[in-house]
């Protein structure tokens, strides 16, 4: 099982761009999410068990969001309930490409509110933590999550994605210093082009070496959208693969698709360990791209973070 720890909301999307002179409301569809969220949910559609580790309002839409991780089968014995907080809600518009823009609502968000107290005793059926997101950034929830992988970082494999939210903390020093700090006990990073550049002024390979050149990481896995994805490993080696053309509805949910399918090969192949992912070798790490991309580009052609089942990724249609 993984653990998958960050935020829990609501993304809520209009349901045209446009919306009439003489209107009195606007059509709205929410539907639950956040990164974190997206990517416990996509590991257990393709078959992998997971948890989420976070903080639930105890309100009418954190109940929800404990029904879809109980219908989806993602196991909740890991959340928090947090007294006096509210849901954490995210207004998402598409651009022309269907690439999503948010504003959020969360000044009293539950997800934002984890303290080291929730922080559960791990047996032997968590196999490795994942950790990304605004909850990198937002107090206490940082310094809890900080807290957790500094104590498995020998035992178990830690995970990392960074997923940018300048919305919600846009000062670029605190990303970079709680980063800093994250990436020193992450075993394998994965990192959108467009949030490096966002945070630094380095060269995107710059910064992935200084990770690597770190006392815990050995794979750093850099997508770059229309031109594909790239990996670099701590030996040096540099792999790349072309990215699959799709007709692209939008990329809501994409990069946390090609999260939870990274984990998930490395779950079936018995990798998920900080040596096993240490010891990929150049094919290894191709098939674990080509399975995560063929996921991440079937998200792509759906609205919404609607992601893949494992029976469409292996089925005869599958991309």
């Amino acid at each position: 099982m993984f653990l998958v720890c960050g935020e829990a909301l609501f993304d809520v999307f209009a349901e045209s761009g446009r919306v009439a002179p003489d209107a009195s409301s606007l059509g709205m569809e929410a539907v639950a999410g956040g990164s974190p969220f997206n990517v416990a949910i996509g590991l257990a559609r393709l078959e992998c068990e997971s948890a989420l580790l976070t903080g639930l309002a105890d309100d009418l839409l954190g109940e929800r969001l404990r029904a879809v991780l109980g219908r989806e089968q993602v196991s909740t014995e890991f959340l928090a309930t947090i007294d006096d907080a509210a849901t954490t809600l995210a207004m998402v518009g598409l651009d022309e490409r269907g690439s999503p823009h948010y504003v959020f609502y969360n000044a009293r968000g539950a997800d934002r509110q984890l303290t080291r107290q929730h922080l559960p005793a791990l047996d032997e059926r968590i196999r490795g933590i994942h950790v990304g997101s605004y909850s990198l950034v937002v107090s206490p929830t940082a310094e809890t999550l900080e807290a957790l992988v500094t104590g498995e970082n020998e035992r178990r494999l830690i995970t990392l994605d960074p997923n940018v939210r300048l919305k919600i903390e846009p000062d670029l020093a605190r990303w970079r210093e709680r980063l800093a700090v994250m990436t020193r006990h992450a075993h394998m990073i994965k990192v959108s082009e467009e949030d490096l550049e966002s945070l630094y002024d380095d060269a995107p390979e710059e910064v992935i070496r200084g990770w690597l050149a770190g006392p815990s990481c050995a794979l750093v896995i850099l997508t770059r959208g229309e031109r594909g994805v790239c990996a670099f490993t701590r030996a040096g080696d540099t792999v790349e693969l072309p990215a699959r053309r799709v007709e692209v509805v939008d990329t809501v949910g994409a990069g946390d698709t090609f999260q939870a399918a990274l984990i998930c090969w490395l779950e079936e192949h018995e990798r998920a360990t900080p040596a096993g992912v240490a010891g990929l070798d150049r094919s290894a790490i191709e098939a674990m791209l080509d399975f995560a991309s063929r996921a991440s580009a079937l998200t792509c052609t759906r609205r919404g973070p609607d992601l893949p089942r494992r029976g469409e990724l292996d089925g005869p249609d599958s991309m």
